[in-house]
């Protein structure tokens, strides 16, 4: 009987452990097994700027139709400056008619010498990636296209991009344009970036123009409807939620084809209060569909992210750092003064890591005197430095923007007032003793 219940025990203890192994955790993917299968990739959350995962990201490849991101960025910073409006008429030049007339490129067709506006324009440039309509509007921000190329090179190095090259406004082969390409520029030449850059361009373009989002998410619309010039519009990001691959929360941002990018993706989508950027480049499938393929791979990285992480406050608005919970102050009425954040620190973390941050403080020198304490007066809300968060071990892909999170200011909780001239005549008194009597003590001994 004993023998039977030990052989009855060992058997139940096998089955649990089989079990135990061979239970499939509720996941999409993990982050060893993604296995983006395009050149290079990345996925960023697109409010910190911190990288969940990346494949060759900062390798220059072609980015074709992504290129029009940055003219998006360019055309609404000018806008913003008052510079060009949504209602300004543009006259459609030989260039630009002839560009329009290629039906095998991505165009909406335009009449020369026919006028259409900027909201036109744009509409066609982010929703249908109309490739005439993107060089009209370089024309009316440059002058020309050989001029908007100092413009673009300019801006990305103002965001902060690296790993670039601009032959064209649109990311088409130089060859499509049939000789009309900016002046200095290889006939066969073509826009390339890393997926780093691409994905610092989105985070600027979703970040600073959010507004930006209410078209890149139109999923269909006719260009100049009523009239005989009227077009249907579908948008060609096919992961808009009403579209072929559609991704709940998904709202952007650009696709880009060519034979030398091959199929290419800029997506953003968000959830339960996280948003997030991804980038495929020259995505291919395991059936050689790489159109799909660039949707697939995206959807990957997408539901690896919403699966695994969610969007935390590591430190709430007016919280107190240990071991940094105040600053020495300088002719104050009180000694020191107590500093908060002014505002909550968020990030994602990754599901059963919330503690695997520790804090990283930074002061602003330039606001605290050569011995390091801030001089009195000083207003409430004062910014003496930041507050952000380095993860604590494990693989870690950094920011698109350095190592560490841009964090959030600390400062001083409360007004910090002047000590009166009486209590700085006597600090001083004791201070002058306490260095004589420090002097004498130590001559003695």
């Amino acid at each position: 009987m004993k023998k039977r219940l030990q052989t009855f025990i060992v058997c139940l203890l096998t089955i649990l452990i089989v079990a135990g192994v061979t239970q499939v955790p509720n996941k999409a993917y993990a982050q060893d097994d993604l296995n983006v299968q395009a050149n290079a990739a990345i996925l960023v959350d697109a409010d910190s700027g911190k990288i969940l995962y990346e494949k060759n990201a900062d390798k220059a490849l072609g980015i074709a139709s992504m290129s029009k991101m940055l003219t998006e960025y360019i055309l609404l910073k000018a806008i913003k400056e008052h510079k060009v409006s949504w209602d300004q008429k543009v006259t459609v030049d030989n260039y630009v008619y002839k560009v329009s007339q290629r039906r095998d490129l991505s165009n909406v067709p335009l009449r020369k010498g026919a006028q259409y506006t900027i909201k036109e324009l744009y509409q066609a440039m982010a929703i249908y990636s109309a490739n005439a309509a993107t060089i009209a509007i370089a024309e009316t921000l440059a002058g020309s296209e050989t001029n908007y190329l100092k413009m673009m090179n300019k801006q990305a190095k103002e965001l902060g991009l690296t790993d670039y090259k601009f032959v064209n406004a649109t990311g088409l082969n130089n060859r499509d344009l049939d000789g009309m390409q900016p002046k200095g520029t290889s006939p066969t030449a073509e826009n390339e970036m890393s997926a780093r850059s691409v994905a610092k361009l989105a985070y600027h373009l979703v970040t600073d123009f959010p507004d930006s989002l209410k078209t890149t998410s139109i999923p269909k619309l006719k260009f100049r409807a009523g009239t005989d010039d009227e077009i249907d519009m579908q948008n060609w990001n096919w992961m808009l939620p009403s579209l072929v691959y559609g991704e709940k929360g998904v709202d952007g941002l650009k696709t880009g084809t060519t034979d030398f990018a091959g199929y290419c993706f800029t997506g953003t989508a968000k959830r339960n209060g996280m948003r997030i950027i991804t980038v495929v480049m020259n995505a291919k499938g395991s059936d050689g569909d790489g159109y799909k393929a660039r949707f697939t791979e995206t959807k990957k990285m997408m539901d690896y992210a919403f699966n695994n992480y969610s969007l935390k406050t590591i430190y709430a608005k007016n919280s107190a750092v240990k071991n940094h919970k105040t600053i020495p102050v300088e002719n104050g009425k009180d000694k020191t003064a107590n500093i908060v954040t002014n505002s909550p620190l968020k990030l994602p973390v990754k599901n059963g890591e919330e503690n695997m941050y520790k804090p990283v403080f930074t002061l602003d020198k330039t606001k605290l005197n050569k011995d390091g304490k801030l001089v009195a007066p000083a207003k409430k809300g004062t910014a003496v430095g930041t507050l952000s968060v380095q993860y604590k071990n494990g693989t870690d892909y950094g920011y698109l923007y350095g190592k560490k999170s841009s964090g959030v200011k600390l400062v001083t909780k409360d007004e910090v007032e002047k000590a009166n001239w009486f209590v700085r005549m006597m600090r001083g008194i004791g201070g002058l003793f306490s260095n004589m009597w420090n002097s004498t003590v130590g001559s003695w001994f």
